[in-house]
């Protein structure tokens, strides 16, 4: 299929798929006259994309991800490596989280009238 119909098929726009591309999620191969094309498992692959990027994993990430990716769901199937990588990213949204808990109760701060 062309990258419109996967699109279509996907609710991605086409610019994002090229985008995945480009950092190595989706790899098309080439039709005689220069346009991408994609196989059916595209549909799946892109699917899992958007679950992982909705989990909050970069696309450096989701690329070592997806080669434990297990239907359109995302399911996982956790080697050594991968578990040391996403315990890594959990760590560094849980320090990401209390930063902006932190920032919020000091804007919180200048909203209360001074005691």
């Amino acid at each position: 299929m062309r990258i419109g119909e996967l699109a279509e098929r996907t609710g991605v726009s086409t610019r994002l798929l090229r985008y995945y591309g480009e950092q190595g999620l989706l790899t098309p191969s080439r039709d005689g006259n220069g346009y991408r094309s994609f196989d059916e498992d595209a549909v799946v692959r892109v699917r899992q994309i958007r679950r992982l990027l909705a989990a909050g994993l970069t696309t450096g990430v989701i690329a070592s991800a997806l080669q434990c990716a297990r239907g359109e769901e995302a399911h996982l199937d956790l080697c050594p490596e991968l578990a040391v990588m996403l315990r890594r990213e959990l760590t560094a949204m849980d320090d990401r989280i209390g930063a902006l808990q932190r920032r919020r109760t000091a804007l919180a701060g200048y909203l209360s009238p001074p005691r």
